[in-house]
Formats: structure tokens, sequence, C-alpha cells
């Protein structure tokens, strides 16, 4: 086996992961009371059918592992600095969040979990700066690969988080009224704004 195609194979697997993120979300939340009946409990349902995901979305591109739109060995130049932007911006995010709210814990147990909206830090940038990380690191592996599948994957991962971005935002909307819809409105979702 080659470094080429040891690379193709980790690139697909990390891709079928950060691609099915929007699908773990989405049997999350819009059944948010059913899951919070079990607490941390529920984790024991949803991360198996996370796996399974996961697992599905890999045999689907497991036949189109030979499929490159290039093959460039100088492209993971730029991908590298995605993996590298996309570390950066979860570093960022999980400065101003505990461990809770990261896992989501925080939603399935609200009453046992600070309840707060973070605007400060990298989320006075965006909104949705995990999402902004997870768009890094795929779009990286697509780039150092060129794995015409794991194009199909980000695509995939970017129309359904779109989804759960509208989702999520009306959640919070919902949780924190007014102080939501006004930084709604000043901060952008997912593509950073650098000027203030």
């Amino acid at each position: 086996m080659t470094v080429r195609s040891m690379l193709d194979i980790l690139a697909m697997l990390v891709c079928s992961v950060y691609g099915t993120i929007p699908l773990f979300w989405l049997v999350v939340h819009p059944f948010i009371d059913r899951w919070r009946k079990r607490g941390r409990r529920a984790y024991a349902l949803i991360l198996p059918v996370w796996g399974f995901l996961i697992v599905i979305t890999f045999l689907i591109v497991w036949p189109h592992r030979f499929e490159h739109l290039y093959t460039n060995r100088f492209a993971w130049v730029p991908a590298v600095t995605l993996f590298y932007i996309g570390f950066s911006v979860y570093s960022e995010a999980f400065q101003n969040f505990d461990r809770a709210q990261v896992s989501g814990l925080a939603e399935l147990e609200p009453s046992r979990h600070r309840q707060e909206l973070v605007t400060t830090g990298i989320r006075s940038r965006v909104r949705h700066p995990i999402y902004l990380g997870h768009l890094c690191e795929i779009l990286g592996w697509c780039l150092g690969a060129g794995l015409l599948a794991l194009y199909g994957l980000a695509a995939f991962a970017i129309v359904t988080g779109w989804v759960m971005i509208r989702i999520e935002d009306r959640e919070l909307e919902a949780r924190f009224g007014e102080s939501y819809r006004q930084y709604r409105q000043c901060v952008p979702a997912v593509i950073p704004r650098f000027n203030r």
C-alpha cells in the first residue's frame, strides 16, 4: 500500500466523520425533549447511531477511492494550512465553552449546566466557530487528497450544515430571545467577520 493510498483512506475516514456531524446534530436536536428525559444516558443511543452513519458513509465512498479529480502532492501545502486554521478555530472556540457545552451535555441536562449566550472571543466574529473549524478540516482533506467522493461529502456537509445552523439559530433565539436576535444580526454564522 502506498503513502498516497493510505492518505486517501484516512481522508475518506476523517471526512466520513466530519460529513456526518450535521446528521448527528439532526438526530439530537429535533428530538431534544425526548433525549432530555434520558439525560447523559441518551449518548448510549445517540453515539451508536452516529457510528452507524459514519460506517454507512464510509462504505458509500469506498468504491470511489480511486476517483481523483487531481493528484498533486503540493496540494497538501494549502491543505495543511486549512488544518492549522481549523485547529486554531477549535482552540479559540473551546476557550469560552466548557466540556458540557461542547459535547451537548448542557442541552441534554439544562437544569444541571449553565445556560448562557457566549458572544465574546471568537464568537464576537462568528456565531458557530466549531462548524467553521469542521468546514476547514473537511476542505483541507478534500484539497489534499483530491478525491471526487470527498468533494461530494463536503457538499453534503455544507447543505446539511446549513439546515442545521438554521434550526440551531431558531433554538437559540427561543432560548435567549432578543439578545440572540441582536447577536445574529451583527455576527455572521460561519464566515468570520474581521472588521469591527
